[in-house]
């Protein structure tokens, strides 16, 4: 009633407005007028004006447009439908439609198809779809993880155990492991420590706490009681969501050759931590992997925590340069002997050693070794007199990284001067004057020279 006055100018606006694309059809379905809401919707469609709506459309939607034809004819309104456009260079136009009859006094069987623009609606689903598709995936690739991990879990020889770190209570273990552990092990307070021997127990307790702190630790071997069998047992940390666990290995460990030589390692090793020379290991680039207690206690450190991964240089020469001569040297001829430097402490301290140093490129990891001796006690804290210096070229050479350059040349020519001057009075008798010409020296130089080396207070003396 209210729109009955408006003129075919506004209505066209009316219905433009109203909807992203706006069909003028026919009785037949032929599309008299078009009108788009914006100039994107037009690309690639402006030529349906004329064109029987049917042949505008994909092919699965060809039914739809005939039932809604149908059904606006005949009850005077369509439901609205999902309607495709063929599009030649992209995808699909996808639009909702609905048909509302004209009057008789705008044409004869006249009516409006209302299009609404489902782009943005087809690509949050399309983008909903390929999530759901990924999420699928992902599921099924974790439940085939899982299936390998519980077959390898369920048919290993080995005893596996996993444990909660923090109470170190047991919450899995594979058939292996409650066939040595027995039934007692499926109780829900059961721990690790209630199956062991009382001389096991530390050992254990202790490997737990490494496990903590540092997330890894040396095999050790155990006894369960009731039993003489001697069991190896692995452990590692791992993390899963927020809590932590132990994955726990119990092998049996059989009186074999190859058992026999890792007791000759462990024996060895034993011998280095407890040797009364500093030892270090280090990868190739001089960082550190593992020392001996001589050496913390050169550098004035409390565990081998504080060490591990740092670079050695930070204690080890006067500069960098001591430590990039040692690795040049190390990766040319393999080892070095005797390498003279000084080593800091973490408090200051500073002591003169003696580094022995191999490269050792074969086996799964390459690693250097390094032997460090303090030999301070076999060098003198005071300083160097003509005495003391020494007499052959071998020996000065010693000297270089303990005395400056300056003061060796310095050192040894006052020696040089001292020895000429004593070898010159005693040619002459103690005869100064001919002495000063024997060495080319005037008298005055020559006293100057006497007075300096104390050469007076020594002929007394004699």
């Amino acid at each position: 009633m209210f729109l009955a006055g408006l003129d075919a100018q506004t209505t066209a606006s009316l219905i433009s407005a109203a909807a992203d694309v706006a069909l003028i059809l026919d009785e037949h379905g032929v599309i008299q007028d078009v009108a788009f809401s914006n100039n994107e919707l037009k690309y690639g469609h402006h030529d349906w004006l004329g064109k029987p709506w049917l042949d505008t459309v994909t092919v699965e939607s060809r039914t739809k447009v005939e039932e809604m034809l149908s059904e606006a004819f005949s009850n005077g309104s369509a439901k609205w439908r999902h309607i495709n456009h063929p599009s030649a260079d992209s995808a699909d136009l996808a639009l909702l439609y609905t048909i509302v009859p004209l009057s008789r006094e705008a044409g004869p069987h006249r009516s409006v198809a209302f299009g609404r623009d489902l782009r943005a609606q087809v690509a949050l689903q399309q983008r909903l779809v390929s999530a759901q598709l990924s999420m699928e995936r992902d599921y099924w690739r974790l439940r085939h993880v899982e299936t390998r991990y519980r077959l390898l879990f369920q048919v290993a020889a080995e005893a596996v155990l996993i444990l909660d770190a923090t109470s170190e209570k047991l919450e899995e273990a594979n058939p292996a492991a409650y066939t040595l552990l027995g039934d007692k092990a499926r109780s829900p307070t059961w721990m690790l420590n209630q199956s062991l021997d009382a001389l096991s127990v530390p050992a254990v307790l202790q490997m737990f706490a490494a496990l903590r702190l540092r997330g890894r630790a040396d095999p050790i071997t155990v006894c369960f009681a009731g039993s003489s069998d001697v069991y190896t047992l692995s452990g590692s940390l791992f993390r899963q969501e927020n809590s932590t666990h132990f994955l726990i290995r119990v092998t049996p460990l059989k009186p074999t050759q190859a058992s026999s030589e890792s007791s000759m390692a462990q024996l060895l090793l034993r011998v280095v931590d407890n040797c009364p020379d500093a030892f270090a290991v280090t990868d190739l680039d001089g960082r550190v992997l593992t020392v001996n207690r001589a050496f913390l206690e050169l550098t004035q450190l409390a565990s081998e925590a504080l060490v591990r991964g740092e670079p050695l240089q930070k204690w080890l020469g006067r500069s960098g340069v001591d430590m990039n001569v040692l690795i040049s040297n190390l990766r040319q001829r393999g080892t070095v002997r005797l390498f003279a430097t000084t080593l800091q402490g973490e408090y200051g301290s500073t002591a003169d050693v003696e580094i022995s140093a191999v490269s050792v490129t074969t086996g799964d990891q390459p690693c250097l070794g390094f032997t460090i001796r303090d030999i301070g006690r076999r060098l003198t804290n005071e300083p160097l007199s003509s005495k003391d210096l020494p007499r052959t070229a071998s020996q000065m050479t010693e000297l270089v990284g303990r005395v400056p350059l300056r003061d060796i040349v310095r050192e040894t020519t006052d020696l040089i001067e001292d020895l000429c001057i004593q070898a010159a009075l005693e040619l002459t008798g103690d005869n100064r004057a001919a002495a000063a010409e024997m060495l080319g020296l005037s008298r005055q130089s020559l006293y100057v020279k006497l007075k300096r080396f104390g050469v007076n207070d020594a002929l007394a003396e004699n």
